[in-house]
């Protein structure tokens, strides 16, 4: 399948969009999936969840900026078919300076180009920054899809709204023509909660289908395993947390052999 692009998104931060980035990931790579994270979060959380150091020069910052190219900036991780770009610091300055840049929504979508052309990939996931800043709006315009990690409280929905917003400006701005939500995951779900219950119940019936059927669990594992630099399925692979990304990972590949 040619090379499919999502970001992983939400304005939000604490919503448990890089876990999902970084146990998706590896779940994909786990089923044979050859997949690539790519950390535009400067926190660069992804990278360490990955077992990486933050390294000064390792992100895609000057690639960005027109320096080099994104091919060369791909690193191994300890995971078998699973690498990564790396995030660093530097990447806090990338939405002040891309701001001043010609064509300065299309720079992630044109370091990506070669990762595309090269067919090294089937999956590419991106890791944005909590905002809706340059950088975000950047991988947005460089996606086939937004995956949106949807925390089980009240104000879940707030954030949803306000990125259709922006995704129909980019389509209809003719940045991506293309961009659509491409599914929604609840996370942080306590199933003895009325409110997990309520909120994930209200989500459904706004969204529908766009809503997976898997739900992400709170679970202590998964706040674990970023601090041993490993994915939940490598950390504790029969924890709760390990079998839901599992699950999400098997519907998420359904989609985009669906998509196709």
């Amino acid at each position: 399948m040619p090379t499919k692009v999502i970001a992983v998104a939400n304005q939000k931060g604490g919503v448990g969009k890089t876990t999902t980035a970084v146990n998706l990931a590896a779940c994909l790579a786990a089923v044979g999936k050859r997949v690539l994270l790519l950390d535009l979060d400067p926190q660069a959380n992804a990278t360490s969840g990955l077992g990486l150091e933050k390294t000064e020069g390792a992100s895609a910052y000057r690639i960005l900026l027109g320096e080099g190219s994104l091919l060369d900036k791909i690193k191994p991780t300890a995971f078998e078919r699973l690498e990564v770009v790396p995030s660093e610091v530097d990447l806090c300055a990338a939405d002040l300076e891309l701001a001043r840049l010609d064509n300065h929504l299309l720079r992630v979508a044109g370091a990506l180009k070669p990762v595309r052309d090269s067919g090294r990939f089937e999956v590419v996931l991106i890791d944005c920054p909590p905002s809706l800043g340059v950088l975000t709006l950047n991988a947005f315009a460089a996606s086939d899809g937004l995956l949106v990690p949807l925390q089980c409280e009240y104000y879940a929905l707030e954030g949803i709204s306000m990125m259709n917003r922006i995704l129909g400006q980019l389509r209809e701005t003719g940045v991506n023509p293309r961009l659509d939500i491409f599914g929604v995951v609840m996370t942080m779900f306590d199933g003895r909660t009325k409110l997990s219950n309520e909120v994930v119940g209200e989500v459904r019936n706004l969204l529908g289908a766009r809503v997976f059927e898997t739900v992400i669990p709170r679970s202590t594992r998964l706040a674990e395993a970023p601090s041993f630099g490993k994915p939940i399925i490598h950390y504790d692979k029969y924890s709760s947390g390990s079998a839901a990304y599992e699950l999400l990972a098997q519907e998420v590949l359904q989609r985009l052999e669906t998509a196709q």
